[in-house]
């Protein structure tokens, strides 16, 4: 799942996983992303974007990792928000990867083939 308010973004992402094989859900925010959740039957990981309206992705990884059906699932952060305190503090939320924008997109595909694995 795909989850960030820019939707260039979301095409871009989708589609690179696409080509690479993998099924893709796309939302624009932390609320439809938790309704989308709650009626997939099986989800791998989440790419989840840190800014958004509604629910920022600091929230959204807290509710995934808070929740027995996905608190297993692999969350990469993939923000804007480049600081140390930032990696820091979305790690400390759960995120298993986090990854700064902009990236070279072998960077994000290959973080998450890497958690698909494990």
């Amino acid at each position: 799942m795909i989850v960030d308010d820019s939707i260039s973004l979301r095409e871009m992402i989708s589609g690179m996983l696409s080509r690479s094989g993998v099924d893709v859900i796309s939302v624009g925010d932390g609320i439809e992303a938790l309704k989308q959740i709650e009626q997939i039957k099986q989800l791998d990981l989440v790419v989840l974007d840190i800014v958004m309206p509604n629910m920022n992705g600091y929230e959204l990884c807290r509710h995934i990792k808070k929740n027995p059906k996905t608190q297993n699932v692999p969350v990469v952060m993939c923000s804007s928000k480049s600081e140390e305190f930032d990696r820091y503090w979305g790690i400390k939320q759960g995120a298993d990867a986090y990854i700064s924008k902009p990236f070279h997109p072998e960077e994000l595909l290959s973080t998450i083939k890497q958690l698909l694995r494990k």
